[in-house]
């Protein structure tokens, strides 16, 4: 089933111009802008299940967000959206075939977790809740700490790690130094299927993260399955050569420039897990 048809980015050009018609100099990144671009990456066509492929800093997560936030699917985790977010995104065109329902949605790995903490009460005894960390990311990244004793080591390494990290990463990193079991690919097998039903789009931001192997597989069955037999669309990135072994998949590989389609195949990541085990073969027989 095919819901959205294509979608169409800024080119370098249109960019070019945003940012020279823009005024104000306060800011040092113009992000989402540029990012995309860079690859010469202005347009997809969709088939019922859409890839994107590339490493980090390709901009395959930035890409999904914008989509989610032009097509108006549902989300559970809070995302930063900066400055020039919006601006981007209704500079953005999109082609629909049929109209998209309801309940179609962007899953992200912060969703994955959040559901893993919930659903196994791992999250008891932490002080500090979620909402609380987003105030005290805030607050410490822009705080203007001095170290004057040895004393305020902890601190500093805490203002540090503020600064250096996005703020997903730093609630998760505090979370975690109180939770005493993380992994539970179990669950976040099961928040997939709570969450992807008949009739829907769906948008999953490296739906690998958090299941082995086994369970990636049986995550692609069921996706092919529902692609088919559900009425369900599927743009998905991810670097996973078992996810990029979808059947039926039309993958965009944005490390290329200009971004183009490929086979599974011909992926760098696919071509290095082959090349390992090819090599070493004989230790299978």
């Amino acid at each position: 089933m095919i819901y959205l048809e294509s979608f169409i980015f800024p080119s370098e050009d249109i960019e070019y111009r945003f940012i020279l018609d823009e005024k104000r100099t306060c800011f040092e990144s113009f992000y989402p802008f540029k990012v995309l671009s860079k690859n010469r990456f202005e347009r997809i066509d969709f088939e019922p299940i859409t890839i994107l492929y590339g490493g980090n800093g390709c901009g395959k997560s930035t890409a999904l967000n914008v989509i989610a936030e032009k097509i108006g699917v549902n989300r559970d985790s809070i995302f930063n959206k900066s400055n020039f977010y919006l601006d981007y995104v209704d500079l953005c065109e999109i082609h629909i075939e049929e109209e998209i329902p309801e309940d179609s949605r962007i899953i992200t790995s912060d969703d994955v977790f959040d559901y893993m903490l919930n659903v196994r009460n791992i999250n008891e005894g932490i002080d500090l809740k979620r909402e609380e960390l987003f105030g005290d990311y805030l607050d410490t990244k822009y705080s203007r700490f001095q170290m004057r004793s040895l004393e305020d080591y902890e601190q500093l390494k805490k203002v540090n790690c503020a600064k250096s990290t996005t703020q997903s990463k730093y609630i998760r990193h505090n979370l975690m130094d109180n939770v005493r079991e993380y992994s539970n690919g179990e669950n976040a097998f099961r928040y997939f299927f709570e969450k992807i039903g008949e009739n829907g789009l769906y948008i999953l931001d490296e739906p690998e993260n958090s299941l082995s192997p086994k369970r990636q597989i049986e995550l692609i069955k069921y996706i092919e399955e529902a692609a088919r037999f559900l009425n369900c669309q599927f743009i998905i990135s991810t670097h996973s050569p078992f996810m990029l072994g979808m059947k039926g998949a039309k993958i965009y590989d944005l490390d290329e420039d200009p971004v183009n389609v490929k086979r599974w195949t011909e992926l760098e990541t696919v071509r290095t897990y082959y090349e390992f085990f090819k090599d070493r073969e004989e230790e299978f027989n």
